[in-house]
């Protein structure tokens, strides 16, 4: 049996997190909504280039603006990036214990 970390509510509910695991960057559209809801810096926005190499997001070679994990340490698993992702891109996953 897997026994995962949890933690209490405010209310004193049992919670049980899921944290950012990966993004699938052929389905994001780098809209930014995930990254702007996220105030822990775990995502940021890169650039791909035609021969699939990542670049600076601003670069002139960047053909697609996707978000990447960038620090998944500094996540809290409230699962926010997820719920305002329109492409549901984004997983999360719950740490065994």
């Amino acid at each position: 049996m897997t026994v995962y970390v949890t933690g209490l509510t405010r209310g004193g509910t049992a919670w049980t997190p899921k944290y950012v695991e990966s993004i699938d960057q052929k389905q994001c559209i780098g809209c930014g909504r995930c990254f702007k809801v996220c105030g822990r810096d775990v995502l940021e926005l890169i650039g791909i280039t035609e021969d699939g190499d990542i670049v600076d997001a601003f670069d002139d070679e960047a053909e697609k603006k996707v978000m990447s994990v960038k620090g998944a340490a500094n996540c809290i698993g409230c699962e926010s990036c997820a719920k305002v992702c329109s492409k549901s891109c984004i997983t999360h996953k719950a740490l065994a214990a």
